[in-house]
């Protein structure tokens, strides 16, 4: 069967007796985790390519008994069904997901990225694995809710996490409302799967070469995305939350002779450049 024309350059045409198949394997794998169809979709099509991709990932995956036994109620929370709250200060609305699937770096594997939906500040925490509902609520705890307070609303996935019995009693002691996107509208928690993406990218593209050091470039990651001007406030999220932009690696010269220091500002320097031009 030949490769049609429309096929897009770069990702490989899969035959017809293969699809099922790759589905499976790509909806299974015990690193994927039975993902919906929109990242299911999204882990296939930046490889393979065929005219009915995504009719074929929906029909599977709407199929799948595992998905079927593990889904979460179909009602949503009482009061949910409105729009999302919009926020009137800083960190007072987040938004939370994962980045998974990473090669081990310094014993971790995956990301919890959290929005703050007002500035469009964002906090990477390295992760050794898909975390409890319970672990998710400690990190949440110790790397945002001690620096900017408790926030009033969250809003996530349907992931097991966040349809916990767990994460609802810790949050409800708190006196933070959870809400969680419908399956049939994840762009509802569309800010940070963004931020997933664009990090993401950056990571892969940049520690391509040393896959097992992608943890030692979150820091600026996250300082970069934090840096730049995003199109809806016009401003960066460090300034909508600091009132100011702060100086970014001004790399100034020193007269002191000090290799180590030298090497990791250098270091810095090429990740810092490297992280700005991927995100732009």
């Amino acid at each position: 069967e030949p490769t049609p024309p429309q096929c897009p350059v770069g990702r490989k045409y899969v035959l017809l007796g293969v699809r099922d198949r790759l589905i499976r394997w790509a909806h299974t794998l015990p690193s994927s985790g039975h993902p919906g169809v929109e990242r299911t979709v999204r882990g296939l099509s930046g490889r393979y390519w065929w005219p009915t991709l995504v009719k074929d990932v929906r029909h599977y995956v709407s199929s799948c008994s595992v998905c079927a036994q593990s889904k979460a109620p179909r009602h949503l929370p009482r009061g949910k069904l409105q729009p999302l709250p919009v926020p009137q200060r800083p960190w007072s609305h987040l938004a939370v997901d994962f980045l998974t699937d990473l090669p081990p770096s310094q014993g971790n594997t995956t990301i919890l990225v959290v929005v703050d939906r007002f500035s469009k500040s964002c906090r990477l925490i390295p992760l050794p694995g898909l975390p409890t509902a319970l672990q998710t609520a400690e990190a949440l705890f110790t790397h945002v809710f001690r620096h900017y307070g408790v926030p009033e609303d969250i809003v996530s996935d349907r992931g097991p996490q966040f349809t916990s019995r767990v994460w609802r009693a810790f949050m409800e002691r708190l006196g933070v409302s959870v809400s969680l996107t419908s399956g049939f509208h994840p762009e509802s928690n569309g800010q940070v799967e963004r931020v997933n993406q664009e990090v993401g990218r950056f990571l892969r593209s940049y520690c391509q070469d040393r896959p097992g050091e992608w943890a030692r470039f979150v820091p600026w990651a996250e300082m970069a995305q934090n840096s730049l001007r995003h199109s809806s406030t016009n401003m960066s999220p460090f300034q909508c939350v600091l009132g100011y932009q702060p100086v970014l690696g001004p790399w100034h010269q020193s007269q002191t002779e000090a290799p180590a220091v030298e090497e990791w500002v250098q270091r810095s320097r090429e990740t810092w450049n490297a992280v700005q031009e991927s995100l732009e």
